[in-house]
Formats: structure tokens, sequence, C-alpha cells
């Protein structure tokens, strides 16, 4: 079987909360290999990395990213800056903490201060070019804005989530060690632009992702409260795979690669075993 690895999935979220290890028990028995969880609050960093150990245990290639993401710079101060540092340095001898984010720039919502989140998203880049780590991206039409920022820096690379954007931009993530994440908007017919770049862009360039509880895919949007979880990633492969006309064993084992290779540490921990049933410090 390949190894599909769910890019992005915030198992922490409170929608999970009543029924949290069915959903990790389901998205096992589904074969999915690991999760990565991104925190986005100072205040979660403690808790993403119990959970990461704890998911572990039924999928042994979970791993975690720390970081502060734009939705809640209005709440966050500059001495969270200091606590995610301090986490960070401290992480590095967790072998599953494998790199920075959920980290970046919203436009869509009018009420964020572009200004505000600005400084926290640059001030974590810097923390990723400091410590040598990748970067998980929320790009939310700041695609473009996003760009110029990395291109002011040398980062490793990272992961482009739940990307929408243009072919051009695409090309320039690429051209900076980045991945594009591909998940349920995939799957909905009307969802034209983003099927096509699922279906034209070089599959080196792609990796899956759930965006749980978030983002559902089709099959589950007419629920009365639709719930994504990880455990729908290997039919979202299989939606992939039918766009691109290729088989899904080698979707999800190309994508998974691409999700190793900008993620050194993630790719590190899978490599060693001894490391998979580390429990956290």
């Amino acid at each position: 079987m390949a190894m599909c690895l769910d890019t992005h999935c915030h198992l922490d979220a409170p929608e999970f909360d009543l029924d949290r290890d069915e959903i990790i028990e389901r998205a096992s028995l589904a074969g999915v290999s690991g999760v990565l969880i991104p925190a986005v609050r100072a205040k979660d960093f403690l808790s993403v990395q119990d959970l990461a150990h704890h998911a572990a245990l039924k999928m042994p290639a979970t791993c975690y990213t720390l970081g502060i993401h734009p939705i809640y710079t209005p709440e966050a101060q500059e001495s969270d800056l200091d606590i995610l540092r301090v986490a960070v340095t401290k992480a590095l001898d967790d072998p599953r903490f494998v790199g920075i984010g959920e980290i970046g720039l919203d436009y869509f919502l009018p009420e964020l201060d572009p200004h505000h989140q600005s400084y926290f998203f640059e001030a974590q880049l810097d923390l990723a070019q400091e410590f040598n780590l990748p970067v998980i991206l929320h790009v939310r039409r700041s695609q473009d804005a996003i760009i110029k920022a990395l291109k002011s820096r040398k980062l490793s690379g990272g992961i482009a989530h739940a990307f929408n954007g243009s072919f051009q931009q695409a090309e320039n993530f690429m051209k900076l060690n980045f991945v594009m994440g591909f998940g349920g908007a995939m799957t909905h017919d009307r969802a034209l632009q983003i099927r096509r770049l699922a279906k034209d862009l070089p599959l080196e360039s792609i990796v899956l992702e759930t965006d749980a509880p978030d983002i559902p895919p089709m099959w589950l949007s007419h629920a009365e409260h639709p719930r994504n979880e990880p455990g729908e990633l290997p039919q979202i492969s299989s939606v992939l795979a039918d766009i691109r006309s290729d088989l899904i064993s080698r979707t999800q084992h190309l994508c998974s690669h691409n999700a190793l290779r900008v993620i050194p540490r993630w790719n590190q921990l899978i490599q060693n075993p001894s490391s998979k049933v580390t429990q956290p410090h």
C-alpha cells in the first residue's frame, strides 16, 4: 500500500473534542499513514505536541508544526513570538516537530489588519530562516505578498496550503522549493480553477491535505453539519488521480514523496523507526 500523508489536519480543533480517538482510528483504518498538525496559537503549542504523539500510536508518521495563524493575530501579543521561539528551541529535540506553521497572510477577512498580521508573519519567517525550518503557509488571497516576503529571505521551502492561485504564482512557489496543498475543494465539480491546477501542475508540485475539520469534500457537503476528517484523504486522493488520469497508488506515493522532500524532518521521522514511538518531553 502506498504511503498516504495528510499534510494539513487541525486534529486539535474543538469540532473533534467528542470523538477524536474515533477520528484517529478511522483515519488509520482508511490507510492514512500520518497527519501534519499545524498549531495556530501560542496557547496551543503543548497540546498540539501531545496530540501528535498520541495520534502517532495509530498513525506512526504523524508530526506537527508550531506557529501563529493570521486569523489569530488580533489576539496575539508580541510575547507570543518569544513563546514561539522558546517552544521551537525545545521542540528541536522532538523528532515529530517538523517546521513552522501555520503562518501566513489572509486578505479575505476584512477585519484582519494587514499590517498587524504582516508583522507576525515576517517575524515567523525570520525564525524559520534562523532555524532552517520549512514553513506551512496560509495564502488566502495573499499569494503575491507572500511570495515577495519569501523572496527576500533564504528559506528551505515548505507547503502553500489550500492553494487557489494562478499558474504563475504556483511556478513562483515551486522556484522557492514550495509545493501546493490540494484537498476537499478539488472534489467539487464547480471548483474549475482548482481542478485545472490539479490537472495541469506537475505532480511533483502537489501534496494532499484535508484541512480537517474544514473544507469538506463534495460527498460530505450535503450533511446537516459537514465536517471533514483525515479518513477522507484516500478518497480525496482518488479524485486527484481521476482528474489527472493516473493511478491512485502512484498519486498517493508521489504526493507523499513531495511532502517529505520539502519537509526534511518529516522524512527523517519516517526513515528512523525508533522515533515513531517517542513520547513528548
